[in-house]
């Protein structure tokens, strides 16, 4: 009885943290899972590993909060936030844009940012390209340090939407990030015209790179 009952304790922890990390991502514009898990479970006082949720159990108290106190709002501001990522990343084609984050995955809300991948050769060219262009940007520092952070994060306001870029190396861009969608400007300009019901048949995208779009059908 006594395992039954810390089970179910555990269980309810899970959720409590999973609700709270949502709450956060969708108030506090938190973008990074894994950072809203840890905080919420601070603030809750757990202190077991196990009591965490995964991205998973998250993403679906997310989309259950918006769908309760941003209904109205989330699809719109998901389209617009689309559209901005389209320009971007057209503008950005030479250096390899991806769209990644709540942008592509639809949990991105009223505070969130547009997330962009970019490998150029080297971060010194995309910032003199962007002087280039007049295009005013601000540098951000990498969250943590980590074996596959950016070497660079920029920061822009793109017609009023944030639009955060991050950089790596050209030789990062076939490594893989566990739990990590990305898509290339093919797949995002699909999004944005069929929403979630697009499919990833687009021949244009990159095999390596294609993603299972949400409400993508087999």
């Amino acid at each position: 009885m006594a395992s039954h009952a810390h089970a179910s304790r555990g269980s309810l922890l899970r959720r409590e943290i999973a609700a709270l990390a949502a709450r956060m991502m969708a108030e506090d514009g938190i973008s990074d899972f894994g950072f809203a898990k840890r905080k919420a479970a601070k603030r809750l006082g757990a202190v077991d590993s196990e009591a965490l949720p995964n991205n998973a159990e998250i993403e679906a108290e997310l989309r259950a909060w918006q769908a309760l106190y941003q209904d109205e709002e989330q699809p719109q501001r998901l389209y617009e936030m689309r559209r901005a990522a389209v320009e971007v990343m057209r503008l950005l084609d030479d250096f390899r844009p991806y769209l990644t984050g709540g942008a592509l995955d639809g949990t991105a809300g009223r505070y969130s940012e547009v997330e962009i991948e970019l490998f150029p050769e080297s971060a010194k060219e995309l910032e003199i390209f962007f002087l280039n262009k007049n295009l005013s940007y601000e540098h951000r520092e990498p969250r943590r340090p980590a074996p596959n952070a950016p070497e660079a994060v920029l920061v822009l306001d793109w017609d009023e939407v944030p639009v955060r870029l991050s950089v790596y190396a050209t030789g990062a861009e076939r490594g893989s990030r566990r739990g990590q969608e990305r898509a290339r400007l093919a797949q995002v300009l699909a999004l944005l015209e069929h929403g979630d019901e697009n499919t990833n048949n687009d021949d244009s995208a990159e095999p390596d790179n294609l993603i299972e779009l949400p409400g993508a059908r087999p």
